[in-house]
């Protein structure tokens, strides 16, 4: 179909609508992990601060997965929203939410498990010393972050996305405001240091938790789902039915969260300053990235919504509209980066080798943006309409088999650098956003 503003507009500001919360929720999250490092690096000293990277370290895999895991939640609920059934839609909320709040726990079982083994990845000893504790903390509080999961994405499910961006809003300001007091002993507060940090955590996640639960119970949206509630069982079948969508999108991020640390390793090969300048370049894209997982979640919540309705002509509409806001944000972005090269970089280093290899790298970064975006957008549709499993080895091939041994070929062995490191990442996500776009196209065409 040849593109006409009158067409997409409409489609355009429905997305934006379903979009925007999504993406100042999630900048909201990566500016508290901003301040937390912040904080405890200034109050605390390089020791804790390194403890808290290894943390992350042991952290980021099984919390990504499980996440993945519980956005397996919204398009089976805007599927029975766009049907007309609550009943069912109630039904994949409580199962969603039995599964989420188990899933935490064992998720939680599992990195206190690993992380008796820390010591084995050859840190400093007082490093893994003050990183245990913090561990054991933020890992329990994945158990109410996974519980808050399934209310936000049972509502995001129902086209509401601004409820999740207030509680996180809210409880993310207060995760700043308490981690001074706790860390440091202000006032009447214990002075705790980094299990400051970790309690502030933990206690704005079951905060979290209640006022989203809190929004669903009290709002008179959401009382005709919850007339539903006590004749709506719990079942293997249901169960299954999120876990076949939600393991694959899971293992999508744990691809992608992996290859983007393998690449960080490779790196690191090359050298510190290098290594540097790598993770000052991610740090920026990773803020710009926000947007278009906003795209992203808005594609699944509208896709699902249509194919509920069998209305195919609105749904591969709706989906070519959110491929054009995509492609327009991330060429902003791609420019935005480019020019600033030689500025954004001083916020984060005063190294004039660190801001040269910086500088250069922005570059790549910027033109990554492109086929990132299309990719991540993508995955998002193709969750909507049920559709994971071949994109889940589409992801695995784009990260692991493509990208991550170019990394290493361009980067180590013909000696390019962090620049043949970012331009191997590019080529798999490029190959990686083709062939699912195609996939879409494919897949909603054959729709009738």
């Amino acid at each position: 179909m040849p593109y006409r503003w009158n067409t997409y507009s409409q489609q355009y500001k429905i997305s934006l609508n379903l979009a925007y919360p999504v993406v100042i929720g999630q900048l909201g999250q990566i500016m508290v992990s901003v301040a937390d490092s912040i904080m405890v690096g200034k109050f605390l000293g390089t020791i804790p601060l390194a403890a808290i990277s290894l943390a992350v370290s042991v952290l980021i895999i099984p919390m990504v997965f499980a996440i993945g895991v519980a956005y397996g939640l919204t398009p089976l609920v805007a599927g029975a929203d766009g049907e007309e059934n609550p009943a069912n839609a109630t039904k994949y909320f409580k199962n969603g939410l039995v599964l989420n709040s188990v899933l935490g726990l064992l998720i939680y079982g599992l990195i206190a498990l690993f992380a008796e083994g820390a010591h084995l990845l050859g840190q400093d000893e007082r490093v893994v010393a003050a990183a245990l504790p913090y561990i054991h903390v933020v890992g329990f509080s994945i158990v109410p972050m996974m519980s808050f999961f399934a209310f936000k994405q049972f509502a995001e499910g129902l086209s509401d996305t601004k409820a999740a961006m207030r509680v996180s809003l809210a409880a993310n300001l207060l995760n700043v405001l308490l981690n001074y007091p706790l860390i440091t002993g202000w006032g009447p507060f214990p002075e705790l240091g980094l299990m400051g940090a970790a309690l502030s955590t933990l206690i704005t996640r079951f905060l979290m938790l209640g006022g989203m639960a809190l929004y669903i119970r009290k709002k008179d949206k959401f009382a005709l789902y919850w007339s539903y509630w006590r004749t709506s069982t719990v079942d293997w079948s249901t169960i299954k039915e999120i876990l076949n969508i939600g393991v694959p999108s899971g293992l999508q991020y744990v691809f992608e969260a992996g290859a983007f640390a393998m690449s960080g390793v490779i790196v690191g090969m090359i050298g510190p300053v290098q290594q540097a300048a790598h993770q000052i370049a991610l740090n920026i894209a990773s803020v710009s990235y926000m947007m278009v997982s906003g795209l992203g979640a808005a594609a699944t919540i509208r896709m699902g919504n249509q194919l509920g309705r069998k209305d195919y002509p609105l749904l591969r509409l709706a989906g070519q509209s959110l491929f054009h806001l995509t492609f327009f944000f991330m060429l902003v972005t791609m420019t935005l980066l480019i020019l600033l090269r030689n500025l954004l970089p001083e916020f984060y280093s005063s190294d004039p080798e660190v801001l040269q290899y910086t500088s250069i790298l922005m570059i790549a970064a910027g033109i990554f943006q492109l086929p990132d975006g299309m990719q991540a957008t993508a995955l998002g549709a193709l969750r909507g309409i049920k559709d994971v499993n071949i994109p889940t080895v589409v992801a695995f091939i784009a990260y692991w088999a493509i990208a991550v041994p170019l990394c290493y070929y361009w980067g180590v062995h013909l000696e390019k650098g962090p620049i043949g490191v970012w331009a191997g990442l590019t080529v798999g996500l490029l190959l990686a956003s083709v062939a699912l776009y195609w996939r879409f196209r494919h897949k909603t065409l054959r729709m009738n």
